[in-house]
């Protein structure tokens, strides 16, 4: 069988088109998992022992389930037990699943870039009557960003991969178009490669630009 490449390459100005919402369902889910990722860190180090153990058992069962079963539990489950949930959009759900699964990775990269502060700037801090607050919001905090931001965005990386799995729910994004396509046609290779390639080409520019904005954090910090 040859490869069509005239079909292959008409196929881009159709596929593009559901990359907002692809983009979309990856940023969203992103500002979920990190406002979560955020606020059950700062739980896990300075709240109360039986929180933290809380907060560790969130990030070992949303770490140990599979994404897809976890859509499947938002979607279909919860309805069930709530039934105010019914009818809830497919999208909506999907966002949701995404965001809380990837929180729980973002906890532990958050921890560890806070842990990573040199504590001694946290004494000198104290030693001049500065509040932890303030120590906290002006030296840690924007220390710790940078530090993490590697591993955020191959969080978001992986993010923007998984929305792919969000066409079990019905959302036709990209790769549920790209399905439709394949097995409308039956050129599942060419359907399957353009999708790949437009992936490849997001995950390129997004990394590109998440470099860009680590060389200008860097430069106060004389890390270039």
């Amino acid at each position: 069988m040859k490869f069509d490449w005239t079909y292959f390459l008409n196929l881009f100005p159709h596929l593009v088109e559901y990359v907002p919402l692809t983009l979309f369902m990856a940023i969203f889910s992103m500002l979920i998992a990190i406002i979560l990722g955020v606020f059950l860190t700062l739980i896990y180090l300075y709240s109360f022992s039986i929180l933290r153990k809380i907060v560790k058992l969130y990030i070992s069962f949303f770490r140990g389930i599979p994404t897809l079963v976890l859509l499947f539990i938002v979607y279909y489950g919860l309805p069930e037990m709530y039934p105010s949930l019914r009818g809830i959009p497919a999208i909506v759900a999907a966002i949701a699943g995404l965001g809380i699964k990837e929180s729980a990775y973002l906890i532990e990269i958050f921890r560890a870039a806070i842990k990573s502060v040199d504590y001694g700037q946290i004494e000198a801090g104290e030693s001049l009557n500065i509040s932890y607050s303030k120590i906290f919001l002006h030296i840690v905090l924007p220390q710790a960003a940078l530090n993490a931001l590697p591993a955020t965005g191959n969080t978001f990386v992986s993010l923007l991969k998984e929305t792919s799995l969000a066409f079990v729910l019905g959302v036709t994004e990209l790769f549920a178009e790209g399905k439709l396509l394949a097995s409308a046609s039956l050129k599942f290779f060419e359907v399957y490669v353009a999708v790949g390639i437009i992936y490849w080409i997001l995950i390129v520019a997004y990394t590109w630009l998440q470099n860009k904005l680590e060389r200008a954090l860097e430069t106060p910090y004389g890390r270039n």
